[in-house]
């Protein structure tokens, strides 16, 4: 068995934040947060609008693209950041919400990487025969663990929610098409450049999120090139075969950076940044269902998506769409 993209959808809360609005409250510019990173905007989740909320939205539309019903799905697999609660997993609220009640659902903690975490999570289920139809969502409320009098973080994050409706199909079906490889990474000894000064065993709190600025993005050109490279080497294929680079949305400036490494030409790379802001787990879901409902990402191309979040994790998968 081979697993295929039969759809992907995304949501983003109405609420927009500019620039300039933040810049009343921060000590901080538009040409500052534009130059630096490429953000122009975020969306943030309206008060009583939750992680399960944006990730249900998000999952109805992929179900939609994919031409099936929530009741052909049978694997829920989330990455998240910010769940609705401790436990349980908000997977299973979203499972709940679509109304389905067989097969099962859970979350993956990857932070930024989660959705391409739960992409190779759910693929390897698949093809193990634990399923046929899964739906992998990256979901986040990133507002909620923000510090919005740290100007050097609550400047790069916003909300959103991007799915992903994977099928099981065996190899000599729909042609190429399906996940051909997947590289993921970890290394705990970075934890704490970027990370959350809280939770239920340490403090009993939520927490804000902390982050070393120039650490990360000294550590995320270099991680970003490894996955990518040893994706394409499982797939005996290079960047001159690639059609589309679709990675993190986190700093345009990283963004470019890890581009010109791998030498991917910059009409091959899809950014969203600048409209939507690091949505951590969502922010790859969400740019891909930008490029195909733009037309950019079409039925045959090889489309590589990639992220790297604290911890440090970081991973790529290679898709011929």
């Amino acid at each position: 068995m081979k697993t295929i993209v039969r759809g992907v959808g995304h949501y983003l809360p109405e609420r927009v934040v500019t620039n300039d609005e933040l810049a009343k409250r921060v000590d901080t510019s538009d040409e500052w947060i534009v130059q630096r990173t490429g953000i122009k905007q975020r969306h943030v989740a309206a008060e009583g609008e939750y992680t399960s909320d944006l990730a249900t939205k998000a999952a109805e539309r992929a179900i939609a693209a994919a031409g099936l019903t929530p009741n052909d799905i049978d694997l829920i697999v989330m990455g998240t950041t910010t769940p609705d609660r401790t436990f349980p997993a908000t997977a299973t609220l979203v499972q709940n919400n679509l109304g389905i009640r067989h097969g099962a659902a859970f979350d993956v903690q990857a932070v930024c990487s989660g959705f391409v975490f739960a992409v190779t999570t759910a693929d390897s289920h698949l093809k193990n025969g634990m399923g046929t139809r899964a739906l992998v969502i990256g979901a986040e409320t990133c507002s909620r663990i923000l510090d919005w009098d740290d100007r050097t973080t609550c400047v790069l994050f916003g909300d959103g929610a991007g799915a992903m409706v994977l099928e099981a199909v065996p190899e000599d079906q729909e042609d190429d098409r399906g996940i051909l490889s997947s590289c993921i990474r970890s290394d705990g000894a970075h934890w704490n450049k970027l990370y959350i000064d809280g939770g239920p065993s340490l403090t009993g709190t939520v927490g804000h999120l902390r982050m070393e600025g120039k650490e990360v993005f000294r550590h995320a050109v270099g991680m970003i090139s490894d996955v990518v490279e040893g994706a394409f080497e499982k797939a005996n294929k290079n960047v001159e075969d690639l059609d589309w680079f679709v990675p993190h949305q986190a700093n345009r400036r990283i963004i470019e950076g890890a581009g010109k490494k791998l030498n991917i030409p910059e009409e091959k790379v899809i950014i969203t940044v600048d409209k939507h802001a690091n949505t951590s787990a969502a922010s790859v879901p969400m740019a891909l269902s930008v490029a195909v409902e733009d037309g950019r990402i079409k039925k045959g191309d090889l489309v590589m998506i990639e992220a790297m979040g604290g911890g440090f994790t970081w991973a790529a998968s290679l898709i011929r769409w």
